[in-house]
């Protein structure tokens, strides 16, 4: 049987249905319709419809979302695309196209694909990192997804940044109430924000990253206090789940300093004497997201 993957985006929906070794048989992505559920529903269910009828089969489906589903009401929350929240996406999915759907939150797509055949193959515990417009993070052990009691388990990006120590500027206000989220540091607009700060001009993460590779000073610095609070942050998640591999993505992933930077300052903050967990580049890029929502029908995934 066909897996059939849907990556719901706040800009595109894509869909791709793997075999069941993980080879690519189709890929396609649409325009998400803007602000509009039932557009949205309706734009799935004729992109499902499509590759049955391609693959003159009926797949399974799992749909990765920006946000979650409620362990409680099964509606969804947190979601960034605020049309999904308050909805029944997966029930309305199931009654739409006549089977079972599962549904997870994108971070967790992302960290099962690495998880299964990508950057952390054959790792007992995976924790994937979305540093992007906003940070997120997901736990694999043994290619299943850990979800958690909540349905908020690697939401790292939403604890405050440990060891302040050298943060002497007040922390910024976080859009979940807070302030000094791991967020508000480590997203892409926060690095822009802190150069800002610290007296640079306006740019962006991407252009901090290349001036600082080519050997602009003011550039340089901003990007040492991200490595470091990088590390400080990733500290904590292998002081707690102690994974094997931490596989990054999201925009800010392609910063190629990161890989090293980050692992020599880390084992400062980690309870251990030597420190054996790998930082990775995704190995799938932008198809991480899609075909890990394949990928949640692989066993039994929650």
């Amino acid at each position: 049987m066909w897996r059939i993957g849907v990556d719901l985006g706040g800009t595109k929906i894509e869909i791709v249905a793997l075999d069941e070794t993980g080879n690519q048989r189709l890929r396609r992505r649409v325009p998400t319709p803007q602000g509009d559920y039932a557009a949205t529903l309706a734009t799935i269910g004729a992109l499902v419809d499509a590759v049955d009828s391609e693959l003159g089969e009926r797949g399974s489906v799992g749909v990765g979302i920006p946000g979650a589903e409620s362990a409680g009401s099964a509606l969804i929350k947190n979601a960034s695309s605020v049309c999904l929240n308050g909805k029944a996406l997966r029930g309305d999915l199931q009654k739409l196209l006549g089977r079972e759907i599962r549904v997870a939150n994108d971070a967790n797509c992302f960290a099962l694909s690495e998880a299964i055949d990508g950057a952390g193959q054959g790792q007992e515990i995976v924790f994937g990192v979305i540093l992007g417009t906003g940070v997120g993070g997901a736990i694999v052990v043994r290619e299943r997804v850990l979800t958690g009691a909540n349905r908020i388990a690697g939401e790292w990006g939403h604890n405050p940044l440990p060891y302040p120590d050298e943060e002497t500027l007040t922390p910024p206000r976080c859009y979940c109430g807070r302030q000094g989220c791991v967020e508000t540091w480590l997203s892409g607009p926060s690095l822009a924000a802190d150069h800002a700060r610290h007296g640079g001009e306006l740019l962006t993460a991407k252009q901090i990253a290349t001036r600082a590779e080519a050997g602009d000073a003011h550039c340089a610095a901003t990007l040492s206090r991200y490595q470091r609070r990088l590390a400080k942050a990733l500290a904590q998640v292998i002081n707690i789940v102690d994974p094997q591999v931490i596989v990054l993505g999201g925009g800010l992933s392609n910063i190629e300093s990161l890989y090293t930077a980050v692992p020599a300052l880390w084992g400062e903050y980690i309870f251990s004497d030597q420190v054996r967990t790998r930082l990775a580049h995704n190995q799938h890029g932008d198809s991480s997201g899609v075909r890990g929502a394949a990928w949640l029908w692989n066993g039994d995934q929650p």
